[in-house]
């Protein structure tokens, strides 16, 4: 018996192995016309905020049905200015190039940027964007011409003078308008820096431990063009938190938002929606507070998906190094139970620095994978911890079904594996071709756009226009049948670490050609069911009136090379045989 598991094991893992290696991550970057090196003022002094950033985002800020990409930037410090530099909007020219129109959009804004939220929070029909940033945080109309306003002030979002990081729409109350959560981390400022040390002789960047932590805020939307602080009044105030990625879901089920922060050594907090404008947080209850061992550990990012198609959102948050990410499988009572020490993907993230993190289906067949982006915070660590690296490969984990993951981060290129200081990450179809491509920023250097050269899995997607729920349609859940398949998503600003991937969903349909049925659960109640949706298509559907639009995929435009094709992809392990 044990003969035959080994064989079957042997078996099964060459068939996984051969599959993952048709698919590549090209690095397209220089090709694509992004020229970006990210500014984090660092010119030896190590002031926290340096290690941070950036975040970048996916936004089709111009209704093309092109993603466009969007990177925040930091800047110089007072007294030591070098350069000018201000976060860069790049257009897609459909083509898979991209142009420089941040000065044209009126974004060519100096502030020491950390991360960027989109969502329309005015139902006009167009994008806009909230940077979070050290210090004052922005707010930017999409005026629905190209360009940009800046209404922080007329907003109601002016004042908070605060290290703001991750940032989220969501309509918490479900009244058809976009809310705003914005997570801080600490109480730092440059008269108030503190000396740390690793060596005992030269400075070192100081953990969170060493400043006191900042409540995240909740900003409600009135409607009007402005939002009022509702922090206190919803249940939300917690000055101890040290906050960085924040996520999106509905844990129980009950139709209503939740919100989850990962906190930098502070236990992570998960608020339930108490349907009535207030949360109550069940961080400790849940079990995601802290570690196994009853540690809280250093999170940074965060993600929330249905990896093994239980019918509920399970959750992963990226760690400090020599802590492992957390994947805390939903167990449907309330309660999550941390599966990553008994998973490769714990084994395999134990050494390195996790930020950014998302499930995304980048081989289209159905099941989420998990991506994560590393990279340390001293570059002077391996003075003092030989195992750890500053720049560190990312993590790629094929979804096996059954709750398993293999990593296969060496098959999808030498560029993709290679070691980086990453920071901020997304995914979009940058080229209409149904293949999920990823955004990756460094913290000090480039970002890295990385095409995905998959081929042979068909896929889905589907694009939301709300009328009494919130223009984007972010917080429905679309739920796609496809021969015995079954699976759902959440639409859902947030997530990753510092990022926002785009506001389309994409299902991974595996060989099959049609969804047999679709049907959208949007936040306003509304129930819109659809039936023999044909694949290789993006699908708008508006609420309540169906299908609006339809648009095959574009031909592969990027230069594909012969092994970049799928040509076979096996089943997952639900009860059937893969052999």
């Amino acid at each position: 018996m044990a003969k035959l598991s080994l064989v079957f094991s042997l078996c099964f893992c060459t068939a996984v192995c051969a599959d993952a290696q048709q698919i590549r991550f090209r690095d397209i970057t220089a090709q694509a016309g992004i020229h970006f090196v990210h500014n984090n003022g660092a010119f030896g002094k190590k002031y926290l905020p340096e290690t941070m950033g950036p975040g970048c985002a996916f936004i089709d800020f111009d209704n093309d049905g092109w993603p466009d990409i969007l990177l925040v930037n930091g800047e110089d410090w007072p007294g030591h200015q070098r350069i000018a530099s201000t976060p860069k909007l790049y257009r897609n020219n459909h083509d898979g190039t991209f142009s420089d129109v941040t000065r044209k959009a009126g974004l060519a804004v100096s502030m020491f940027g950390l991360g960027v939220a989109v969502g329309d929070y005015d139902n006009d029909g167009y994008d806009d964007l909230f940077l979070s940033a050290l210090g004052q945080s922005h707010l930017f109309h999409n005026n629905g011409n190209g360009t940009f306003t800046e209404v922080t002030k007329a907003a109601g979002l002016w004042g908070p003078n605060e290290f703001s990081t991750g940032a989220a729409w969501v309509d918490y109350d479900r009244d058809g308008k976009l809310d705003l959560v914005v997570a801080n981390y600490v109480q730092w400022s440059l008269p108030g820096d503190l000396y740390c040390t690793l060596d005992g002789a030269h400075k070192s960047y100081c953990t969170p431990e060493s400043y006191k932590g900042s409540s995240a805020r909740l900003w409600h939307n009135l409607g009007n063009g402005k939002f009022e602080d509702v922090t206190q009044r919803a249940n939300f105030y917690e000055p101890t938190s040290k906050s960085l990625g924040v996520a999106i879901l509905d844990y129980n089920a009950d139709g209503w938002p939740d919100i989850l922060l990962a906190n930098d050594t502070q236990p992570n907090k998960l608020y339930l929606n108490k349907r009535d404008g207030t949360f109550e947080e069940k961080g400790v209850s849940a079990g995601i507070a802290f570690s196994e061992d009853g540690v809280a550990r250093a999170g940074m990012g965060v993600d929330a998906a249905d990896y093994d198609r239980s019918g509920r959102p399970s959750l992963i948050i990226t760690n400090f190094a020599n802590q492992m990410i957390s994947l805390y499988h939903n167990e449907g009572n309330g309660l999550f139970v941390d599966e990553a020490p008994r998973s490769d993907v714990g084994r395999a993230t134990l050494v390195t620095l996790g930020f950014s993190c998302f499930f995304f289906d980048y081989d289209n067949d159905g099941w989420p994978d998990i991506f994560v982006a590393d990279g340390h915070i001293e570059n002077e660590i391996e003075r003092v911890q030989k195992r750890v690296s500053y720049a560190e490969p990312p993590h790629l984990f094929r979804n096996l079904g059954a709750g398993k993951f293999q990593e296969v981060t060496e098959s999808m290129g030498s560029a993709f594996a290679a070691p980086k200081v990453a920071r901020g990450a997304a995914y979009a179809d940058i080229d209409n071709d149904g293949f999920l491509d990823v955004l990756v920023t460094t913290n000090g250097g480039r970002s890295y756009l990385f095409h995905n050269e998959g081929g042979g899995n068909h896929s889905l997607r589907v694009k939301l226009v709300g009328t009494k729920s919130n223009r984007d349609g972010i917080g429905s859940v679309v739920r796609v049948k496809s021969g015995k398949d079954e699976q759902w998503q959440m639409l859902r600003s947030g997530s990753s670490y510092l990022s926002q991937s785009e506001l389309v969903l994409t299902f991974g349909l595996g060989k099959e050609a049609k969804a047999d049925s679709l049907e959208v659960q949007w936040p306003s109640g509304q129930v819109d069911k659809l039936s023999n949706i044909s694949a290789s298509q993006t699908v708008t559907i508006q609420e309540g009136k169906g299908v609006m639009a339809s648009r095959p995929y574009a031909k592969p435009s990027m230069g594909r090379g012969k092994t970049s094709v799928v040509t076979k992809s096996p089943g997952r392990q639900t009860g059937r045989s893969r052999l």
